[in-house]
């Protein structure tokens, strides 16, 4: 097919898309970006009513929660993204919302262990296929000066999501209990991914890149052109370990706040929403204004940005785990939590200029696949363990979840050195996804 197919709306096909168009889809990618996070992350809302009602250790409930979606996450993200650079992403991206969301309310439905854990592997799978497919539908809407600008709106899902399962999910289970937060989370998703299917219409590949419409490449093909592009691995890592850095001290933040300052689960989920909304909405903005600027042409120094940011950020993350004032500890979360939202628009709008059209599922896939293992497997698990190590008699309490999270806060600053390592090849690699388009 040689035509650019268009979203929404009769569209001339010998046009490119529209503004209008563009932001239409845009926008929906933003929904269904939010609804993966919120359904990924307001287990840790609900962490510790599980952890009391399922008598588990920090330990135990981390593994529950968190390691049988990751596992299935990334195991299915591979084969997924593959599927992506060939066949219709437009009915994946519906498909895989629609499976995550039915199962996130099956999680609600669980009444014992197996059953929560066989939901929350429905859902690992389901979102495997969401952000790859939503990052590479986007790519095809907005030129290469514009992505990281595009992907940086796109990002706003996570604070939103992260607010809504905060906040709103917070207020449920103070109200109706953990279960409830599942139900309520579960059904928007349906039908969202109705709308996609309905209204939504599949892009030509490259369409802004002047692409071949050659055969995608095989996974390994990609994986050694993406070990090749030095920039692009020291880019992956580097966000990957942010994410295990924000994410993994997020995910327990709830707990830690209901343990040191005697907080009910709801209230110390609220404590921290408004910081994912405001601070996490106005951080993203901030930063998708500033890669605007002319000045920002120069994607080196969009990773100096980034890494200036982040290596700055790690010392409130610090101080917050450190101190036993409930006052500066919540002056100190509106600087990191934001933190952790800016750097993931241009992360992947620099991946996608990496990657040549046809591997930038794969690119999102293994980029995806290496930072869910930080912030879903080794953050939770690894805290819950230490938190497991440092307590007397091995009954988890405050002072072990503080020890165990200040083991994790200075890792920012490992994310920080390769991010800026990866200014260094950064144009070169730029130009060599270009050559092989």
């Amino acid at each position: 097919m040689s035509a650019r197919v268009e979203a929404i709306g009769p569209q001339s096909l010998n046009r490119s898309p529209s503004l209008v168009v563009r932001w239409y889809v845009l926008i929906i990618t933003v929904l269904v970006y939010t609804i993966s996070i919120a359904d990924r992350y307001v287990v840790s809302t609900v962490l510790e009513p599980i952890r009391l009602e399922l008598q588990l250790t920090d330990a135990g409930v981390a593994f529950l929660s968190a390691i049988p979606l990751a596992f299935f996450y990334v195991s299915f993200g591979i084969p997924i993204s593959w599927l992506t650079d060939r066949w219709n992403r437009r009915n994946i991206m519906a498909v895989s919302l629609a499976a995550w969301s039915a199962m996130t309310l099956l999680c609600g439905t669980a009444r014992n262990y197996w059953q929560f854990l066989t939901a929350r592997i429905g859902v690992g799978v389901g979102e495997a296929g969401g952000t790859p497919a939503a990052n590479s539908i986007v790519s095809d809407y907005f030129p290469a000066a514009r992505r990281p600008m595009a992907l940086t709106i796109f990002s706003l899902g996570a604070p939103i999501g992260a607010w809504l399962a905060a906040s709103f999910a917070g207020r449920i289970l103070d109200l109706y209990g953990w279960r409830a937060v599942f139900l309520a989370l579960g059904v928007p998703g349906v039908v969202l991914a109705g709308v996609i299917y309905l209204t939504v219409r599949e892009p030509r590949r490259g369409q802004l890149d002047q692409a071949s419409t050659g055969a995608a490449p095989s996974f390994w093909v990609t994986l050694k052109f993406l070990l090749e592009q030095r920039s692009a691995v020291h880019l992956i890592v580097g966000s990957a370990i942010t994410a295990m850095w924000g994410w993994g001290l997020t995910y327990w933040t709830p707990t830690f706040l209901l343990r040191s300052y005697g907080l009910s689960a709801g209230a110390a989920a609220e404590v921290v929403a408004p910081m994912h909304l405001y601070g996490g909405i106005a951080a993203t903005l901030l930063t998708g204004w500033l890669l605007a600027l002319p000045v920002m042409k120069d994607q080196r120094r969009v990773v100096w940005l980034l890494a200036g940011g982040i290596a700055v950020a790690t010392v409130p993350s610090i101080v917050i785990f450190y101190t036993h004032s409930f006052r500066l500890a919540v002056q100190m979360f509106w600087i990191f939590i934001p933190s952790i939202y800016f750097y993931i628009g241009p992360c992947f709008g620099i991946l996608n200029n990496l990657a040549p059209p046809r591997m930038r599922a794969q690119f999102c896939a293994v980029t995806l696949l290496v930072a869910n293992v930080g912030n879903l497997i080794v953050a939770p698990y690894v805290v819950g363990l230490l938190s497991d190590w440092f307590a007397p008699n091995h009954i988890s309490n405050a002072a072990s979840l503080r020890l165990a999270l200040l083991c994790l806060a200075p890792t920012g600053f490992w994310a920080a050195y390769h991010l800026f390592i990866c200014s260094r090849r950064l144009e070169a690699d730029h130009q060599r996804a270009l050559d092989a388009t």
